[in-house]
Parts: C-alpha cells; sequence; structure tokens
C-alpha cells in the first residue's frame, strides 16, 4: 500500500486529491493546523464509513512554519508521496500581509523539502509542488507554457516563483523525483466563499431565493483560464506517476472575464446580473493581473490529459450547488424565524 502525504488536505485541492487516491488504495495522511474551530467540513465525509476509507486516513497536526514537526513527521512516516497544497492561497489579501504569505508559501516549501533530505527520504519519495498560474503575472506571451518567464504582480505569486525555482533546484542538486504543476484556476463548489467565483455563484444563489439583495466586486475585466478542481488533480497523481520528473502546465486554453463568469452563474438563475453586481474598488489589487490563459499541450502530449469539464458546464455544478446550500439556508431562517 502506498502512502502519501498532503499538506492543504482540509482544502478544496486536498478534498479531492485525498478521495481520489483513497480510492486508489493508498494509506493518506494529512497535516492540519490547529485551530479552535473545526476546519475539516471537506474531508468529513471520508470519515463516514471507516471500513471504506477511515482506517486510511489519517491527520496530523503541523504547520509550514513549522520545520521541526516537519522532520519528525516524515521520519515517522516515510511517505511514498508527498503533495504541498498548503498555503496562504488568497492572492489579494497577500498584499495585506506579506511576510506572513512568504514565511508559509515560499519559506514552507523549503521546510519540507528540507525535511525529505533530513529524514533521508531524498531517493523514496516523490515530491509534488503546486505553483500557480499566477507566477505568469504580467504575461509575456499568450497562452502560457511551461517556457514562457515568469513576471509575478503579488506577494503570493512572488513566493509561489521562490518555491517552483526550489523544487527544480533540489530536483536538480539531489536528484529528488520533484515536479511542478502549473495549475491555472481551477474551481468547484468547495471552492473557499472569499474566492471571486465562489462568491459569485453564492451571491447569485442567495439573491435567487431572497436572502442577499447585491454582489460587490472588483475588475470586472481579469480573464482566466478556469478549469475544475477535481480533474485537475488527477493531474498532480499522474506526475508523480512518471519515470522522470518535470514541470507541467494544467489548464484549458480558453479565456474568460469576472463579468463572463457573472453572467452565466446569474442568467443560469434566469437573473439578470448588471441589477445585482456593483463595483468596490478595495476588492481590487494594487498590481493586476489582467490575463490568463494556458495551453496544456504538454500535459496532453506527455501524461495524456485533456481537461472535460469546460466553463459553462463549470459554472453551473457550482450554481446548482450552492442553490441547494441557499435553499437549505433559507429554510433554516424560516424554520428558526417562526
Amino acid at each position: 500500500m502506498k502512502k502519501a502525504l498532503i499538506t492543504g488536505i482540509t482544502g478544496q485541492d486536498g478534498s479531492y486529491l485525498a478521495e481520489l487516491l483513497l480510492e486508489k488504495g493508498y494509506e493518506v495522511h494529512g497535516i492540519i493546523r490547529r485551530a479552535s474551530t473545526f476546519n475539516t467540513q471537506r474531508i468529513d465525509h471520508l470519515y463516514q464509513d471507516p471500513h471504506i476509507h477511515g482506517v486510511r486516513l489519517h491527520l496530523h497536526y503541523g504547520d509550514l512554519a513549522d520545520s521541526v514537526q516537519m522532520v519528525k513527521l516524515l521520519y515517522d512516516l516515510e511517505p511514498d508521496e508527498i503533495y504541498n497544497l498548503g498555503a496562504q492561497s488568497h492572492v489579494r489579501v497577500s498584499f495585506d500581509i506579506p511576510e506572513y504569505t512568504g514565511d508559509v508559501v515560499g519559506l514552507g516549501t523549503v521546510r519540507i523539502l528540507e525535511a525529505i533530505r533530513e529524514a533521508g527520504l531524498v531517493k523514496k519519495v516523490r515530491f509534488y509542488q503546486a505553483s500557480s498560474s499566477e507566477m505568469f503575472g504580467k504575461v509575456q506571451e499568450v497562452p502560457q507554457t511551461e517556457q514562457t518567464p515568469f513576471w509575478p504582480r503579488s506577494p503570493y505569486a512572488c513566493a509561489k516563483v521562490y518555491a517552483h525555482w526550489l523544487t527544480v533546484n533540489f530536483r536538480e542538486s539531489y536528484g529528488l523525483h520533484a515536479s511542478n504543476g502549473i495549475l491555472f484556476n481551477h474551481e468547484s463548489p468547495r471552492r473557499g466563499e472569499t474566492f471571486v467565483t465562489r462568491k459569485i455563484t453564492r451571491a447569485a444563489t442567495r439573491i435567487k431565493v431572497g436572502l442577499q439583495d447585491r454582489l460587490y466586486l472588483g475588475n470586472l475585466g481579469a480573464r482566466r483560464d478556469w478549469g475544475y478542481a477535481k480533474e485537475y488533480v488527477a493531474m498532480m497523481w499522474l506526475m508523480l506517476q512518471q519515470e522522470q520528473p518535470d514541470d507541467f502546465v494544467v489548464a484549458t486554453n480558453e479565456t474568460h472575464s469576472v463579468q463572463d463568469f457573472c453572467e452565466e452563474a446569474f442568467s443560469h438563475l434566469g437573473l439578470d446580473w448588471r441589477q445585482f453586481v456593483k463595483h468596490d474598488s478595495r476588492y481590487e489589487r494594487p498590481a493586476e493581473v489582467d490575463l490568463l490563459i494556458g495551453n496544456p499541450e504538454k500535459a496532453r502530449r506527455i501524461l495524456g490529459w485533456e481537461p472535460k469539464v469546460r466553463f459553462k458546464e463549470l459554472v453551473r455544478i457550482m450554481v446548482d450547488a450552492d442553490l441547494t446550500l441557499a435553499k437549505h439556508e433559507k429554510a433554516v431562517k424560516e424554520a428558526t424565524s417562526t
């Protein structure tokens, strides 16, 4: 039985990846931060039937800012695969807390890589680093490929560039099987509600059932390459199954604006987005990334991967899930008010 360790297991990608690995028969270990409230909602369902998954899913307290705990954990577990998905991943927030973002996103990756060396696992473990399309920032070519120069435009993106090149450096310096997945924006019903796509689908559905009347957004013209997170985590696994480590762009090769996302989400509910969406400059970034669109040709050629869920279907998946949530929210509100 293969053993995998996932940082960020309670996040969108971590939860989908945990599901995938458990289905493939892995023993899965996840690192979670200690908090005064429960933050495992995305993976709670994996414990529902311990005879299926529970006995193979284990959670450990830890933090990407704590190198000692990371070394101890790797000594104890000796995993076959490590997926580094943990991060302060909100781009706009990274402008407000740049030092913390750099510590967790950039130095956090260093701590894992050094822990692999310290635990003597360089020849055993395979390492996946979650790189980001935000690293391209002020794009130098369209579409972006694995060869496109980086021009990061946020503290988050700068930290990701650092982590990306460190992963390459450990691969070249020590022979570590380490791969970077340069994933473009990927969404799902599990996306955090402070991210723009989920913010839109949550607001649209709450407006539909009468729980909300406005949605405030920043730059409606920003264009992104949006894919389905559940599909994208399969690429993470595929990268670590290759004989040779490498770096891959994971994208749909389509780009749509935030306004397009609003139009699609509201129209799916029979609403006109222009009646409800208002601009708020507080949500704009000091340095904007105007356009991202990735070319996944290398992933298609080497890994045999192509995205199946496209933009309109992705929006509808998210809207339908959030409409169910909004209806439940309304029912609870009505029940408690009577």
